[in-house]
């Protein structure tokens, strides 16, 4: 029996992927006990744990607590974290701050606490979940794009260095996904319409995440309409730049 720990646990990713995971044992992390409570209190072999991603004293505790049980980590699931789709010229200080809190330095926080004690057992699975704007930018979301692609570069230099030691890392690269995410990121909807070709349902997203708990993967990128897209990127940055503001600037 497997022990994952999966914060952002409330955002519909999580509850899609909780949902295939009936057999493990699972630590789920969100801000709210009371969400949390009200998604998974009848589920067992689940422990619920509200902590502020936005405190690194928080995170310390919450870590600290889980060795105190003497419990062990066998699989992390970093899935918090927000977007918000604005022009660079509409964000100001705050906002980069708020969202490389949640969405990068949690989760390479999370990632060398769990990871070092990965490390001193030699087994374990990491899967950071970042986004195609991790790989390819695109306008209006360049503080979102800029937390994914650290999250990205992160991930790889993990994955190198626990590469010896029996530790996984695994960079997950979606695109949008059908979730609470665009209440924030899109709340007037257009964006989210402009790309429905492209748009994931969670169900899927989970799915294919769920498949490749355990195994040494160095990343996952989908639908794969996107995945080629980034791999024409590389090839042709150029040409790639032009089509993402002319014909696909869809923000």
């Amino acid at each position: 029996m497997r022990t994952i720990l999966i914060t952002g646990a409330t955002g519909g990713l999580a509850q899609a992927i909780v949902r295939l995971l009936p057999e493990d044992e699972l630590i789920l992390t969100g801000r709210s006990l009371t969400k949390l409570s009200a998604l998974y209190g009848l589920r067992p072999k689940t422990k619920l744990l509200a902590v502020d991603l936005t405190d690194p004293e928080a995170i310390d505790q919450m870590v600290a607590q889980l060795d105190q049980a003497g419990v062990k980590i066998d699989i992390l699931i970093n899935n918090a974290g927000y977007g918000d789709f604005k022009a660079f010229d509409q964000v100001n200080d705050g906002d980069v701050r708020s969202m490389f809190e949640v969405d990068v330095f949690a989760l390479m926080q999370l990632s060398r606490l769990i990871g070092q004690r990965m490390k001193e057992v030699r087994k374990g699975h990491i899967v950071n979940i970042a986004s195609v704007l991790g790989l390819m930018a695109t306008s209006k979301a360049s503080v979102y794009s800029a937390a994914k692609f650290a999250v990205t570069g992160f991930s790889s230099a993990l994955r190198l260095e626990l590469a010896d030691s029996g530790v996984y890392v695994t960079t997950v690269n979606p695109g949008p996904i059908r979730t609470g995410f665009f209440d924030q990121a899109d709340p007037t909807g257009t964006y989210l319409k402009r790309v429905e070709r492209y748009v994931l349902e969670p169900d899927q997203v989970a799915a294919r995440i769920v498949q490749i708990l355990g195994r040494n993967k160095r990343d996952l990128t989908l639908p794969f309409s996107l995945k080629l897209a980034h791999g024409l990127y590389t090839l042709f940055p150029r040409i790639g730049d032009y089509l993402a503001r002319k014909v696909f600037n869809y923000k």
